[in-house]
């Protein structure tokens, strides 16, 4: 089994100041960290479904990723900073401490802020929310230890971003 690990998160936001949906995850995966880019287990669904309901084709570069958001105008981010964690468990997570939301919020146009399932939710509620008080939209996880999901009924749940 993996040691627990106290990590930074490596990379920068995705936003703009068109942005006006921001995603929040909770923390980069393995896969996300060895590609230095979000969501980055190919079984990762979320650019599957941020293509889909956006009427994009799916990206394939981080730059066709990083292109594909900015003009669709969704921001891209994770609620934690730095963690122990081990892997790429959720559960495994420890001694947050969460990003500067304040960073974006206060320069750009969001509108409508989204969890990528439960965990980024409930790190969001804990950690975020009383320094933005900014309520938070939670989605179901887009991971692929989220089997009960079929990426159709993904996609039908996150259309909600393209409400704004």
């Amino acid at each position: 089994m993996a040691e627990r690990e106290y990590l930074q998160h490596a990379f920068e936001p995705v936003w703009n100041k068109e942005s006006r949906a921001l995603i929040l995850g909770t923390f980069p995966s393995v896969k996300s960290r060895q590609n230095n880019f979000y969501y980055g287990h190919p079984k990762n669904r979320f650019w599957r479904v941020i293509s889909n309901i956006t009427g994009s084709p799916l990206p394939e570069t981080i730059e066709q990723k990083k292109e594909m958001l900015l003009h669709k105008h969704i921001a891209v981010w994770d609620v934690i900073a730095s963690c122990s964690i081990t892997g790429s468990s959720d559960s495994s997570i420890k001694d947050v401490v969460p990003n500067d939301l304040t960073k974006i919020l206060a320069k750009g146009n969001i509108t409508n802020i989204y969890a990528n399932g439960t965990k980024a939710y409930e790190l969001y509620m804990k950690y975020t929310y009383k320094n933005t008080g900014i309520d938070i939209i939670k989605l179901p996880s887009t991971s692929p230890a989220n089997a009960v999901y079929t990426i159709d009924r993904l996609v039908q749940e996150w259309k909600v971003i393209t409400g704004i």
